[in-house]
């Protein structure tokens, strides 16, 4: 048996500890243990109180400012369905031809009359010089019926001077043969003379109609402003200005693109895009804005314009314009509402929005990039809104 005075700790050996106090039952001792835990704890429960009320006390505060924010925003419009647009054309010419060299490459900035490409001009220097043939003798042929004008003019003066001289010659043997003086038929030589004369005459008054109908009917007018010569001169113009457009130059300043798609030798027909050119100078934002979102918008109020590819740059600028119409009403099948089954969708409205591009140390604006435009309204939402939002109902009280 062992020894009673022994103490516990050197009868179980090193490591071993006592389940229970000596002399105290184990249920006890775990009680007398639970509240010495609890009591370790009592000092956190004022803390967690005072972090109780700081939370009490800043519901109402956030409520307030939240509902401030509320009423005093809605002033600022956002609209992220936007992109840059700006001036683009498909390059060609309104003449067919093989092309002859490309003077510009992919992706270069060129410059307001800047060549782009050329055509090959032998056809057209030769149409135009058969032009410039054609008006020289349409002048000389012009100068020919002025004095073919004045030659029978001349003509019909010595028709009228012999018309003159052979009735009175009909008359004189007329009388004579009246007065049994002359014979007959010198009498009917008279008169077949006469009737020559008058044939003779009136041949050559339709010569000179047919002159004067030649020069428009104003042999006097100068040669320069007959229609023949004009229609001569339009038609070498007409060829002037082919052979001037097949040296196809930039009608603005911009960047050229696409331009791989020619090459020297081949074959363009009239009206026949080249490649493309976007002009850098003039761009603007087109913005398709819900019409629920447009109730204070309006033209020339200011608007913040960040675009996606450069999210630390901000651009100014101005609402330019809004549709009449909704882009729907654009569309090749618009919808039809009288069928019964309508169902109510919120509608775009095209706007257009003015850029402020002078601050060239912003980085350039291209053409299909995706914009985000805050459209100062100067209108916040105001109490009534804000009641409106809250109840439930709208601003008439519905």
């Amino acid at each position: 048996m062992l020894d009673e005075a022994e103490p516990v700790s050197q009868r179980a050996g090193p490591g071993w500890a006592p389940m229970a106090r000596r002399g105290v039952p184990q249920e006890q001792s775990d009680l007398t243990d639970d509240a010495s835990s609890d009591f370790a704890k009592e000092p956190q429960r004022p803390a967690r109180s005072r972090l109780r009320w700081v939370l009490f006390l800043l519901l109402p505060i956030a409520l307030i400012v939240g509902g401030y924010w509320y009423v005093a925003g809605g002033q600022v419009v956002s609209i992220d369905d936007a992109t840059v647009e700006a001036d683009k054309v498909g390059v060609s010419t309104d003449i067919s031809g093989i092309v002859k060299s490309v003077e510009v490459r992919e992706n270069q900035d060129v410059e307001v009359g800047q060549v782009l490409y050329r055509l090959d001009d032998l056809p057209f220097r030769l149409a135009l010089e058969r032009a410039d043939a054609h008006v020289r003798m349409v002048r000389n042929d012009l100068n020919a019926l002025k004095a073919n004008y004045q030659d029978m003019q001349a003509q019909i003066k010595q028709g009228q001077d012999d018309l003159d001289y052979y009735n009175h010659e009909f008359i004189r043997q007329r009388n004579l043969l009246a007065a049994h003086v002359t014979a007959q038929t010198e009498f009917t030589a008279a008169h077949k003379n006469l009737q020559n004369a008058q044939q003779k005459l009136a041949s050559l008054n339709h010569q000179l109609a047919a002159i004067v109908a030649n020069l428009s009917g104003n042999p006097d007018l100068p040669v320069e402003q007959q229609p023949q010569y004009r229609d001569a001169v339009a038609q070498r113009d007409e060829a002037a200005r082919q052979l001037d457009h097949t040296v196809v130059k930039a009608p603005f300043a911009g960047i050229v693109t696409n331009v791989p798609s020619i090459a020297p030798g081949k074959y363009l027909q009239a009206s026949m895009t080249a490649f493309y050119l976007v002009a850098t100078d003039h761009v603007w934002i087109d913005a398709n804005p819900k019409e629920t979102e447009l109730t204070y918008v309006k033209s020339g109020q200011p608007v913040g314009v960040t675009v996606d590819t450069y999210p630390d740059a901000k651009w100014g600028g101005t609402v330019e314009s809004i549709s009449p119409a909704a882009a729907q009403e654009f569309s090749l099948l618009p919808a039809q509402n009288t069928s019964g089954n309508w169902v109510k969708v919120v509608q775009r409205i095209p706007m257009r929005v003015r850029v402020d591009t002078s601050d060239k140390s912003l980085p350039p604006l291209r053409a299909g990039m995706s914009v985000e435009v805050d459209v100062d309204t100067g209108h916040t939402r105001g109490l009534p809104h804000f009641l409106a939002a809250l109840f439930g109902f709208d601003q008439r009280g519905r």
